[in-house]
């Protein structure tokens, strides 16, 4: 699989809704010694929601 593809979405990219957002930043807080609360993927997260909110006009 290449670094793109997502399990579960036959390869496509799924986009990042503010609910989706919300429960990797409740996770990261959570959990904040995990990898991905380390790397700071609950604000990229975040941001990615962000955007593709304001690109689909809601």
């Amino acid at each position: 699989m290449g670094k793109n593809s997502c399990k579960g979405t036959g390869g496509r990219r799924a986009s990042m809704t503010p609910q989706a957002a919300s429960r990797v930043q409740f996770a990261g807080a959570k959990n904040p010694g995990s990898r991905s609360a380390q790397s700071g993927f609950p604000a990229r997260a975040q941001s990615a929601a962000a955007k593709g909110s304001r690109a689909a006009g809601k």
